[in-house]
């Protein structure tokens, strides 16, 4: 433990003592300065202070220092009602301050009674439950505001947590200010009584024990009982005060001094109006004149000189400014923050902006929120911010989806129209006739009369912000292998280390660096296969990464380990899966076109031979189509990567699957054969 930690500790032990164990009259004299001084730096603390965090222990700290205050109370009531005497300090209050007179020192105590306790204590008290009321209720809405930051770009994942842990303990100190106000309350109380038992109980023993006058009596302990009062409540008001300060602080950028003199002094000309209203005060009434016109003179000058400052300051804020944009616009550094490159952007026209709007009912940001996390759990990976803009050189309905900074989709919305997709041939409804974004599909935009029509003829109805955000999830998902590069891969190494320290020392860095790992899952991604269990994944890389180098053969061995996976995504709960194959006919055309280089393997097949089997999988996919069928082609390991590079450009959407792939225990049913002449 450190000294101050000790130091502390001794304190507290301290304040129990002097509840117990009799203190000699020096001894609570050092101890009422020392409750003195306390009470002085607490009140010059909370003046100081720029926000109401920068003194988060107060709550802890007022009960410490009610706490050490009652057991000086206790203290000095048993040395005053035992001995007569409480110390130099208690007799100098006493007779000093009160001048002697125990009829005006009652009274300065009750005034000082009444102005922490009805005017103060309760002021703060209101004022604390009134402010953690409201902060905790403006949680949610801080959240979500932080939420929108963070996926707007404005701020980082480091900024974010850092403001959410600012909010959190925000409301901690208002709830705990709640209640130590009730501590400042209780000690005026405990004041109150603590006077009038001194004062009681002092002359009874006086008289009856130490066999003193009632005169006498009286004289001596109103003395001891006022010194004893006010030297207990000048503490509390101090500590009463800050109190009251720290709880009715604003967000400001300075201390209480600063924004006084700065707000309140800010404006020159209002000086003048005091000074002008002082001045004819002072004539205009019997008020003397040397008591007016000091003060409206130094109001006036004071205005002057402010005026004169504030032209100055702002003339060479102004140089500054201009200063500071034209080295700007010379830096180096201000050209290379143009370069960088968002992972994904949705720009769009001024006629969206109420989508992105939270005033005007727009929740397009919670969405995007709700998309990373759903793709993340998809996916496995961990999608980046999506940097949320809008674009005057769009058309007012129009937006756009960026990847890496190259245009991946764009779409129109309607936002006082839902889009409609008919179920079948039926053409019935009224509506703008357009294109779902998503996929492609011929749909409508209908108003909201014809909405329940629409929904009751078995159309699928949906608002604009589920349009785009159904379209922003597709291109995400399509385009995910792009926005997994060797930082996030690197990341996603370090958060399996976690767990699997062994695992991923085996595989990384040697005998596979961090970017052929990543181009194994970006891979994976291509084809719409999730990476979330790494694990597996690493496992299966440590197995057959000593035995081939080659990043497409590990992909495929890591694919036969993903077999369960693999199988319930495209089988779900169904016991069988209807799949087209692949003849040997065309397995054998394409083996015998594979080329084996150093460099790896590649298919060089014949561009006739390559138009016949595409022709072929168009048919089979078309023929399958119709009785509503996804269609899965399944073909032998050995050919599978070389198919799949063969067909990724004209049917991505379509997987290609390996027999070793699939479960056993599932029932593969063929409802078509790719096949050549």
């Amino acid at each position: 433990m450190q000294i101050r930690d000790i130091g502390v500790l001794s304190a507290v032990i301290l304040i129990v003592a002097m509840l117990i164990i009799p203190l000699p009259g020096w001894a609570l004299s050092f101890l009422i300065i020392i409750n003195i001084t306390l009470a002085l730096m607490v009140l010059l603390t909370s003046m100081n202070m720029q926000e109401a965090l920068q003194f988060s222990i107060f709550p802890s700290l007022l009960l410490l220092l009610t706490l050490f205050r009652l057991g000086l109370n206790v203290s000095t009531t048993r040395a005053i009602l035992s001995e007569g005497q409480a110390g130099g300090v208690v007799e100098t209050f006493g007779t000093f301050v009160v001048g002697g007179n125990i009829l005006v020192g009652l009274v300065v105590f009750v005034i000082l009674i009444i102005i922490q306790f009805i005017v103060i204590t309760k002021g703060s008290e209101r004022v604390s439950e009134v402010a953690a009321r409201f902060t905790l209720d403006a949680m949610p809405g801080k959240q979500m505001s932080i939420d929108a930051d963070l996926n707007a770009g404005m701020i980082s994942e480091k900024e974010a947590r850092e403001r959410r842990e600012k909010v959190g303990n925000e409301a901690d100190f208002y709830g705990a200010m709640d209640g130590a106000t009730k501590f400042v309350k209780g000690d005026a109380i405990a004041g109150i009584i603590i006077v009038i038992i001194n004062l009681l109980v002092g002359m009874i023993i006086g008289v009856v024990q130490m066999g003193l006058p009632f005169s006498e009596a009286a004289l001596l302990f109103s003395k001891l009982t006022v010194g004893d009062g006010i030297v207990s409540q000048i503490p509390a008001l101090l500590i009463s005060t800050a109190t009251g300060i720290v709880v009715t602080r604003a967000a400001s950028e300075g201390n209480l001094g600063g924004d006084i003199t700065r707000q309140l002094l800010g404006q020159p000309k209002l000086l003048y109006v005091a000074a002008s209203t002082i001045f004819l005060l002072g004539i205009a009434t019997p008020i003397t004149d040397i008591l007016t016109i000091p003060i409206a003179a130094t109001l006036a000058i004071s205005a002057y000189i402010m005026s004169k400052k504030a032209n100055e300051t702002t003339e060479e804020l102004e140089e500054y400014e201009e200063e500071i944009t034209t080295d700007g616009m010379k830096s180096p550094e201000n050209v290379v923050n143009l370069l960088n490159v968002d992972p994904i952007e949705f720009e769009f026209g001024y006629g969206l902006i109420p989508l992105v709007d939270t005033a005007q009912g727009g929740d397009l940001l919670d969405r995007v929120v709700m998309i990373r996390r759903q793709l993340a759990l998809e996916l496995g990976i961990v999608i980046p911010v999506v940097r949320i803009r809008d674009n005057i050189q769009l058309q007012p309905n129009e937006y756009r989806i960026k990847i890496k900074g190259n245009e991946m989709a764009r779409g129109e919305l309607l936002l006082d129209h839902y889009l409609a997709m008919s179920p079948g041939d039926d053409d019935s409804i009224e509506g703008i006739d357009t294109i779902e974004p998503s996929f492609g599909l011929p749909a409508k935009w209908i108003t909201e009369p014809v909405k329940e029509d629409a929904e009751m003829l078995g159309y699928t109805v949906v608002d604009p912000p589920s349009v785009v955000s159904t379209h922003m999830t597709e291109i995400i998902r399509a385009n995910a292998h792009e926005l997994l590069g060797r930082q996030e891969t690197k990341q996603l190494l370090d958060h399996v280390r976690e767990t699997y320290p062994i695992l991923v020392d085996e595989i990384t860095p040697s005998p596979l660096s961090v970017g052929e790992i990543q181009k194994v899952l970006s891979k994976l991604l291509k084809e719409h296969v999730s990476v979330r269990n790494l694990p597996i994944i690493f496992e299966t890389l440590a197995d057959y990464a000593k035995l081939t180098s080659d990043v497409d053969i590990l992909t495929e061995y890591v694919r036969q380990s993903l077999a369960r996976q693999i199988t319930s995504q495209y089988a779900g709960n169904e016991a069988s899966l209807k799949v087209l194959t692949v003849s040997g006919k065309v397995e054998k055309v394409i083996a015998d076109h594979i080329q084996q280089t150093e460099h790896g393997n590649y298919l060089s097949i014949d561009p006739n031979d390559s138009q016949s089997i595409l022709e072929s999988i168009a048919k089979e996919v078309d023929r399958v189509s119709l009785i509503d069928q996804t269609p899965v082609v399944l073909c032998s390991p050995a050919v599978r990567m070389y198919l799949r590079q063969m067909t990724e450009r004209y049917f991505p959407q379509i997987p290609i699957l390996s027999y070793n792939e699939l479960e056993s225990s599932i029932e593969v049913q063929s409802v078509g054969v790719v096949t050549v002449e």
